[in-house]
């Protein structure tokens, strides 16, 4: 079938917030005598929604909170500085976006993330027109690694995981996608290399490399029909 969509994750793949993420949940576990280091929050944390962090934070390190506290700070900080600047673009993003557009293909975000942040990068950035569907943590009980995510975003879109392609830089990311029969083009990050990304379609260097990968899959295929 036909390419008919491209779905963006949103952190660490559209827009640069895995160290503004490390940063904050420095600062929340701070009071609680632990010091998270760059090392433990890439092998652990990266990518990975903030419940789940929280959790394991208290399971693997023994931070004496619930978890639903530690992540309701976490939250109420990133929303804080959300209120006072962005987190910036990726290189390429942008012309990303132009040429999906270009090619007559639709644009959802699929994300772990709040929707309170995923709003902040289309507002401060001037995106939103451009994206069809957003999916994020609100709207999902289980979310990813779980595919629940991506198969809402494909059912709000209309189209099936065959005309679809999405674009992830962690391993969770990348299996929620694959858990939906997406194909999936990994593209990791600093915080990100050591992840599995044997379920991708492809593991290439950055969004220009996504860009001519699918422009190349659209020539392809309309050339089949």
């Amino acid at each position: 079938m036909a390419l008919g969509a491209v779905l963006f994750d949103h952190d660490g793949t559209l827009v640069d917030s895995e160290p503004v993420h490390f940063l904050v949940w420095k600062e929340v576990l701070a009071p609680y005598g632990f010091a998270l280091t760059e090392q433990q929050y890439r092998e652990h944390y990266a990518g990975v929604p903030t419940l789940a962090n929280a959790c394991d934070l208290v399971q693997r390190f023994g931070v004496a909170e619930d978890p639903a506290t530690l992540a309701d700070a976490k939250n109420a900080a990133t929303r804080d500085y959300l209120r006072r600047s962005a987190f910036p673009l990726l290189p390429g993003v942008r012309e990303a976006i132009a040429t999906f557009t270009d090619l007559g293909l639709r644009l959802a975000i699929v994300t772990g993330a709040s929707a309170f942040g995923v709003d902040a990068t289309l507002r401060a950035h001037c995106l939103a027109p451009h994206f069809a569907v957003v999916v994020a943590v609100d709207d999902e009980r289980h979310s990813k690694p779980a595919p629940d995510c991506y198969l809402l975003a494909i059912e709000r879109l209309g189209l099936p995981a065959a005309g679809c392609i999405a674009i992830e830089d962690t391993e969770h990311g990348v299996a929620a996608a694959a858990g939906a029969g997406i194909r999936c083009l990994a593209l990791p990050t600093a915080m990100s290399r050591h992840h599995d990304f044997t379920q991708a379609a492809a593991v290439l260097d950055g969004m220009d490399a996504a860009v001519d990968y699918v422009r190349h899959l659209c020539k392809r295929e309309r050339s089949s029909e």
